[in-house]
């Protein structure tokens, strides 16, 4: 799956990088919990009062009594860390499978999808230990669920369903198959998770599923993405109505309902032509191509060589 790789890559620094504004939102608010507990432990205020003023907050409770009273947490904690370790290992998997379908599917696809995979997981983890009778027994002593794993967990599988066979490491023998990583992925997840709550694994699973889901929609031209991107756009334009967003989405309206192949053959290579395919896959990644897009792609790529 080598030649599924766009010729212009998403850089780290192009405007609305959705891989990099969610390392900086993880980021940043671990950077803000470790500086409030870095006060509260030179106030000589213990671990408890810390974990009840301030992590408690952000974590997502077990109870829905709870969550009532912080209603907020069901969004919130998916961005939260407390522990480096588990920051360094979410955000080291979500570069690895977010950098591949950003490369793949386009830059509009990961927050959403991240999102998705969050908030159902969170939803899931209060389903099973309110609803499933071997599990709520203590609400109030189970542990509340915080990190991104059920998000990275949703965009690994996506990914490798995407493409599967996408090859890492091309100097290793050929390439290691992607769904071999992610194989290796969900045995570390699920070990790291066999001495937590059942809801918690619950949770990572139905995330993965919901990953699949949306890759199989997304093929079959329904994109679930599309409404967050609305809405995104109209919050946008209300701030700044000299900058509509309306030709753009008409634009990926067309492209995922439409039938007509939008470019026809021609004997020579066109620069124009050329540059609208390249920015159809900066947009949407090189799986969204027609056939005959991916024909012209690598016709231009003979010419040049």
């Amino acid at each position: 799956m080598q030649s599924m790789k766009s010729n212009r890559k998403i850089l780290l620094g192009q405007d609305n990088n959705a891989l990099v504004l969610l390392f900086a939102i993880n980021m940043l608010l671990f950077a803000g919990i470790i500086s409030l507990k870095i006060i509260y432990y030179l106030s000589g205020s213990t671990n408890e009062l810390f974990y009840q003023q301030v992590l408690n907050w952000l974590s997502l409770p077990a109870s829905f009594g709870q969550l009532a009273g912080r209603p907020w947490t069901l969004l919130i904690y998916m961005f939260a860390h407390h522990g480096i370790w588990q920051l360094v290992s979410s955000m080291l998997w979500l570069w690895c499978f977010g950098y591949i379908l950003q490369d793949l599917a386009g830059n509009n696809k990961l927050f959403p999808l991240y999102l998705y995979g969050g908030f159902i997981g969170g939803v899931l983890f209060l389903l099973s230990n309110n609803l499933v009778p071997v599990l709520a027994r203590d609400l109030n002593n189970i542990a509340p669920m915080l990190g991104a794993g059920a998000a990275v967990m949703a965009i690994a599988v996506a990914t490798t369903t995407l493409a599967p066979d996408y090859r890492i490491f091309p100097l290793i023998n050929g390439g290691i198959p992607l769904w071999v990583l992610t194989l290796v992925y969900v045995a570390i997840d699920f070990a790291t998770l066999a001495s937590s709550n059942a809801g918690i694994v619950i949770a990572h699973l139905g995330a993965g599923i919901t990953g699949f889901f949306f890759i199989r929609q997304l093929r079959r031209g329904q994109d679930w993405s599309l409404w967050m991107m609305r809405l995104v756009s109209w919050v946008d334009d209300l701030f700044n109505p000299e900058k509509k967003h309306t030709q753009k989405e008409g634009k990926g309206r067309l492209f995922y309902k439409s039938d007509r192949k939008p470019y026809t053959k021609t004997s020579h290579v066109s620069q124009q032509k050329l540059d609208a395919i390249l920015d159809k896959i900066n947009q949407h990644g090189y799986d969204q191509l027609t056939d005959e897009e991916k024909a012209f792609l690598e016709q231009a790529s003979k010419e040049e060589l």
